[in-house]
């Protein structure tokens, strides 16, 4: 099966990519770098020759709201129009869980865009919509800090890493496209603050977390259990104290 990864030299498209070949499959991991753009359009029609399944792991370089939403329409709109040429059978995207409960964010705004013209492509399509990553942590806690205190908000978190997101992934490309839209999350679901306390034992028990009451993530408000599935949702295998663990080798 040839399968096409937009994105795929990032974190996430390198582990899928890894995966996939691992089982056999041919793997393009494109983007810009490598001469595949789908926002310019360079290179789609000539990659996606005889393709079977689209990955598309690709974000913006620019998270400002004009820019993000021009991004993923722009990508989007060449992306179902050269696969409907090419006869893909399959396009699964990956988004975030909550997308629709925040459309006052630029970024989910924009997502929430990039979702829809997969839904009215006629594409057979699965849109993954996944927690935040575990891998965001040390920065959200970075951004945090203020002195030797990191103030952490109580808003129901669920990350999961990027290693399980791989994985399902995988799983679910090679799937049969049934138009839905999985969840995937961590396996563990607290407060924010809770998941920096316990980093903060690991990495740097000299800082202090004072957790408050506010449902903020990186500086904007989002609703108490917006960054967290509602229903059922496939669970990665990997908590944090694994990812430190293993992070700390």
């Amino acid at each position: 099966m040839k399968i096409v990864i937009i994105g795929g030299t990032g974190l996430i498209g390198t582990k899928v990519a890894g995966h996939l070949r691992e089982l056999g499959h041919s793997v393009l991991a494109s983007s810009p770098s490598t001469g595949v753009n789908s926002v310019t359009g360079e290179g789609l029609k000539e990659a996606l020759k005889g393709t079977d399944v689209v990955i598309d792991l690709s974000n913006s370089p620019s998270f400002e709201d004009g820019a993000v939403l021009e991004f993923f329409e722009k990508s989007g709109r060449n992306l179902m129009a050269a696969e409907l040429e090419a006869g893909v059978k399959h396009h699964l995207a990956l988004s975030i869980v909550g997308v629709d409960r925040m459309q006052d964010v630029g970024y989910m705004r924009a997502k929430k865009v990039q979702e829809d013209l997969i839904r009215n492509s006629g594409i057979p399509f699965t849109i993954i919509r996944s927690t935040q990553f575990i891998e965001f942590i040390p920065a959200l806690a970075g951004a945090s800090t203020q002195g030797n205190e990191i103030h952490g908000s109580h808003v129901q978190f669920q990350p999961i890493a990027a290693e399980d997101v791989a994985a399902l992934v995988t799983q679910f490309a090679l799937a049969a496209a049934e138009n839905l839209t999985p969840e995937i999350a961590g396996p563990d679901r607290r407060a924010l603050s809770d998941f920096f306390v316990e980093f903060v034992q690991a990495i740097d028990p000299a800082k202090k977390v004072v957790p408050n009451q506010r449902d903020e993530y990186f500086g904007g408000k989002v609703p108490h259990d917006g960054l967290v599935p509602q229903g059922e949702a496939t669970l990665g295998k990997t908590d944090l104290a694994k990812w430190l663990s293993h992070e700390s080798k």
